[in-house]
């Protein structure tokens, strides 16, 4: 049966059958988001929203960790731990495309506490990853320009992501679009520019370069000096977190239900996708990645431009010059999508917490064009934060803000979500082969999913614990999501 076909009945009118804290009518809460993107927008926004600065810078330090074959593994098992989260979120999103995303599914298929815990722990890792992002942007210019204040240039990036956001979701949606198409243009490069010089065919090649970095320095590394296969394996895991942060983003899709043209059609379409980029950006990427860069070369997480992206490093070797500033600059365009997505994403986000009764009624307040002009103002709040980068330097700044771990607990949340949503179709009677989409992964998968999440959140910064090596940003970083999520539930519960 077709996983597209129509269903009858109305959106709102399926939604009101499932379980959960909202059982009203859909007079409840009035739309006032405007359904302005197009099929494609979504579409691209799919397509290259986790491709960012994890898949190319970050991903250093995972191929250090680990060595090339130890990052393969590490990105493919996260990729289909992605993959099982996303299909199921594909899978609900779609039978309710509704505004708010998933901080509304959870208020419907769960409950408003489960909501209230999911939407404060989803705002707190987009509203802080976004000075991140633009005191990366920061950055990456001065590989170029170093006489200038980095002030001058967070401002002109808050000025351009904020633009961008208030001109509203239809333009949001273009922008987005040429955004990715560069990123996904650029990967595609970088993957090509790989296997010619494995091939030999760089300028200053020794000849064929095949796996010869996987036998010098070799395809696993002892983490941290740890001899043996414990530190072999460690190294292989400390690859996990770090593939994690690298897919960060990709659910943010089910933000753009509220707001896309026909949403279950569109939408099907995008996460259908998701095998392409997972297997095509994140895990032919590392391999090639792994193939022209040893995992042992000094270079690697010196710096947070080009410099220190494995790509680069590779190209250096092979004596090409101008490829370097270009991937800096598709860099920037990378750094700035995702820095304007942040505001997009916490902003609706926002505007879904106070929906649920979580924050004050004026954070819904929207424009005629449907733009929720009150949370987009608290998202910029938050983006000035970015000067910060100014005096105590932006890879700081970026350390203390990226909240990898609250993206993680969004997965989490996803694949509860999706369990109590297979548990009321059983209960409604409701056949998986009537939804507008129906993902190739069951529940087991999801319970898959939960094990290895969990276990990846828990260990998620063992390392801080080794003697001399404790380092409290990345503590607070990895573990507060985990003890704020439960805390907000509880006192949500408990009012």
């Amino acid at each position: 049966m077709d996983s597209e076909k129509s269903i009858d009945k109305s959106d709102e009118a399926q939604i009101a059958v499932l379980p959960g804290g909202d059982h009203a009518s859909s007079s409840k809460y009035e739309p006032q988001l405007k359904r302005q993107m197009k099929p494609r927008h979504v579409s691209m926004i799919a397509l290259g929203g986790t491709i960012g600065t994890g898949l190319f810078l970050s991903s250093g330090n995972a191929l250090a960790n680990g060595g090339p074959l130890g990052l393969v593994l590490g990105y493919a098992l996260i990729g289909f731990v992605c993959f099982c989260v996303m299909t199921a979120l594909g899978e609900m999103i779609a039978y309710m495309p509704i505004e708010g995303g998933i901080i509304t599914l959870a208020n419907r298929i769960v409950d408003p506490a489960f909501a209230t815990a999911l939407s404060f722990n989803y705002a707190y890792c987009y509203l802080f990853i976004l000075p991140a992002e633009i005191s990366a942007a920061a950055v990456l210019i001065n590989y170029w320009i170093t006489s200038v204040n980095n002030a001058v240039w967070i401002t002109i990036g808050i000025v351009l992501v904020v633009g961008i956001n208030l001109m509203g979701a239809k333009f949001y949606g273009e922008t987005e679009f040429w955004f990715a198409s560069i990123k996904v243009l650029t990967i595609v490069g970088l993957i090509i520019v790989s296997i010619v010089i494995d091939c030999g065919g760089g300028p200053a090649s020794s000849g064929y370069v095949g796996f010869r970095y996987w036998k010098d320095p070799g395809p696993l590394n002892q983490y941290a000096g740890i001899a043996g296969a414990g530190g072999r394996f460690l190294g292989f895991w400390a690859v996990l977190i770090q593939a994690a942060f690298s897919f960060i983003g990709c659910e943010t899709i089910a933000m753009t239900a509220g707001e896309c043209k026909n949403p279950r059609r569109t939408i099907s379409r995008a996460v259908k996708s998701i095998y392409v980029r997972i297997v095509l950006f994140y895990v032919l990427g590392m391999f090639t990645m792994g193939l022209v860069c040893p995992s042992n070369d000094p270079r690697i997480g010196t710096s947070s431009d080009a410099g220190a992206s494995p790509f680069v490093i590779a190209i250096d070797i092979a004596g090409i010059k101008v490829l370097p500033s270009i991937v800096n600059a598709c860099l920037l365009t990378s750094v700035l999508s995702a820095a304007s997505a942040d505001i997009y994403i916490s902003s609706r986000t926002l505007y879904g917490v106070a929906k649920n009764g979580d924050l004050p009624k004026i954070v819904m307040k929207t424009t005629s064009r449907g733009l929720p002009i009150v949370a987009i103002s608290i998202s910029v709040c938050f983006a000035l934060l970015s000067y910060m980068a100014v005096s105590s330097g932006a890879t700081t700044v970026f350390n203390w803000f990226a909240c990898a771990m609250a993206g993680i607990t969004s997965w989490f949340s996803i694949c509860v979500m999706y369990l109590r949503f297979r548990r009321a179709l059983d209960a409604q009677g409701i056949n998986r082969a009537d939804l507008p989409y129906r993902g190739p992964i069951t529940k087991f998968g999801c319970y898959f999913a939960l094990v290895v999440i969990f276990l990846t959140s828990l260990t998620s910064a063992w390392s801080v614990f080794l003697r001399g090596n404790w380092d409290t940003a990345t503590f607070v970083t990895n573990y507060l999501p985990m003890v704020l999520f439960p805390i907000l539930y509880v006192a949500k519960k408990g009012h």
